[in-house]
């Protein structure tokens, strides 16, 4: 039985955001990579719903990945990674930084499980388009 446009759109916001969590978790450049590629494929080209959480995903992994380079940048300018608060910054950052950023990604997933739209707090653009 072929699916319909709703259900496909579904279904690529639902890998989308699950991208998002991997590029975050256990898959850091490989899913951020197959996130580009649905988007120039144009995956998400015939929904809304899927353009949506697509871009949300890609905004989200760019924020991600600038907040890792910030952070690792002001680790070296004060003391480097011998210094002794190191440990603490690192824990402070994945306890809150990182752990914000999976949390928005788990809302977005469930948000894209049940057909709803989903903008990013702080960081997402709206998806009006």
């Amino acid at each position: 039985m072929p699916h319909s446009a709703d259900e496909k759109g579904k279904r690529a916001a639902i890998i989308a955001e699950s991208l998002y969590l991997a590029n975050l978790t256990i898959l850091p450049v490989l899913g951020f990579a197959l996130l580009l590629w649905m988007h120039f494929s144009g995956m998400a080209q015939g929904s809304a719903l899927a353009r949506c959480h697509l871009r949300q995903a890609i905004t989200g992994s760019l924020w991600a990945g600038a907040l890792l380079i910030v952070f690792n940048a002001v680790i070296l300018l004060l003391g480097g990674y011998r210094s002794q608060g190191t440990i603490v910054s690192l824990i402070l950052y994945f306890f809150s930084v990182h752990t914000a950023l999976i949390l928005t990604g788990m809302a977005g997933l469930a948000k894209a499980t049940a057909s709803q739209q989903f903008v990013y707090p702080l960081i997402g653009r709206r998806c009006d388009d």
